[in-house]
């Protein structure tokens, strides 16, 4: 009798509750603005708090808080970073790989099969640009802004953006900035360095177009000739934005040491972000970056069992997320950026406004806001048909082929070779 009720009762539960789906109201975490990052003078990274909104801007219909929907997930993150950093330093001077005990960590992250969360993110995303005074600044009363930190001031360069927390501390969320440029934007004080490090990260080689550019690091070495060791030395430069990036993410668990940390960012913030994320083993959600796989292999950072807690959000009109945006008479090129890789790391959701929306690929498109506005603010009916708020989350298939050690893709860089070559090929008669 006993054991036909616990059957019985066991029946029951399964078809209620059925193995690994036990249902339940997804998690909501709200989030505050807390901080103003960015860079001092001397490279110094700087936190400036936010004050809160006061009572009065509830009135006023603004939000408070970003309200985003979580879920479980993995990530794998190294033993610590001094060890992360002696393993890409030994691979990049003695091309000699560490294999890295990597700890498997069951973390709450972003549910990214939510639209309203990725919403909310591109509006963390979006508010990096600008100060909260701004008018582009979404769902936030102007009152929350007092006074401009380093790196926010008219005349600073480099990078910047906001730290967002829930009321215990728990969970924090950094929103990095990416370029700020007339192409797609407003330009801004940020812009000579953004170029700089775009052209560094998603070139080929040193934004070396033809013999009528400027380059930014002296790898070239004629002939359709890269030296690899040069690129990475180049990229870790500590005026550079990875380095930059590292330390700016260790005072952030210095302010936070127990927090959960997410990292969100645009373009070229949302390609540092993820650098970051699988640096560190923390989630992260890119919108419309520029291809950065082969930034992490020149970055030689080491390689962890799966990068999916990283994902990527972007739609085919965007040429610059698309791998497009080439050529010497392309928008890019014309307006001086080298923007040359496809690839992403992780997981990518991918919205075809080509085909649903009829749009044309135009950088235009590129902008955090048109993602908001146009895309994410309402249901994407693709998906609604499907029974889904958003496009499946999946790794880049025609970009599988392009392994971590690899200095170069087959879908990116295919015409130049990288190796070890002696300043003196550089051909000066060209």
């Amino acid at each position: 009798m006993f054991w036909t009720t616990l059957t019985a009762l066991f029946s029951l539960f399964s078809r209620l509750y059925p193995r690994g789906r036990i249902e339940h109201e997804p998690l909501r975490l709200q989030f505050e603005l807390r901080h103003q990052h960015a860079v001092s003078p001397d490279a110094h990274i700087v936190f400036a708090d936010i004050p809160q909104v006061p009572t009065s801007a509830f009135t006023k219909g603004y939000e408070a808080t970003y309200s985003i929907a979580t879920k479980r997930l993995s990530a794998f993150r190294p033993p610590s970073f001094p060890a992360h950093e002696a393993a890409r330093i030994r691979s990049m001077r003695h091309a000699q790989s560490t294999d890295l005990p990597w700890y498997e960590d069951d973390i709450i992250g972003p549910d990214v099969e939510d639209r309203e969360t990725l919403l909310e993110l591109a509006k963390m995303t979006n508010n990096a640009y600008v100060t909260p005074d701004d008018a582009a600044w979404y769902a936030l009363e102007d009152d929350w802004h007092d006074r401009y930190p380093f790196g926010w001031e008219p005349d600073a360069d480099g990078i910047r953006g906001y730290v967002f927390a829930t009321p215990d501390n728990g969970t924090v969320v950094l929103s990095i900035k990416g370029t700020s440029t007339a192409i797609w934007g407003s330009g801004g004080p940020t812009g000579k360095k953004d170029k700089l490090n775009d052209n560094l990260l998603f070139s080929c080689c040193c934004a070396r177009i033809d013999w009528t550019w400027t380059m930014v690091c002296g790898c070239y070495r004629g002939g359709w000739k890269c030296d690899q060791t040069c690129l990475g030395q180049a990229l870790a430069e500590e005026g550079l934005f990875y380095p930059i990036g590292t330390n700016l993410y260790a005072n952030l668990t210095y302010m936070y040491p127990k927090a959960n940390i997410w990292i969100t960012g645009h373009s070229l913030g949302g390609a540092l972000a993820s650098l970051l994320g699988v640096t560190f083993g923390v989630p992260v959600v890119a919108f419309e970056s520029p291809g950065e796989r082969l930034a992490a292999t020149r970055l030689h950072l080491p390689s962890p069992p799966s990068t999916h807690h990283v994902t990527h959000v972007y739609h085919t009109a965007d040429p610059i997320a698309m791998g497009t945006c080439n050529g010497i008479l392309s928008s890019c090129a014309l307006g001086g950026y080298a923007m040359e890789t496809k690839c992403h790391l992780g997981k990518s959701i991918v919205y075809d406004t080509v085909s649903n929306l009829s749009w044309a690929v135009d950088v235009r498109k590129h902008g955090i806001v048109s993602v908001i506005d146009d895309v994410l603010s309402r249901p994407w009916q693709a998906s609604s048909d499907a029974g889904r708020e958003v496009p499946v989350a999946e790794p880049e298939v025609d970009c599988m082929t392009c392994y971590w050690t690899d200095m170069v893709c087959d879908k990116e860089c295919f015409s130049w070779e990288f190796g070890e070559f002696p300043p003196e090929l550089v051909d000066h008669v060209e």
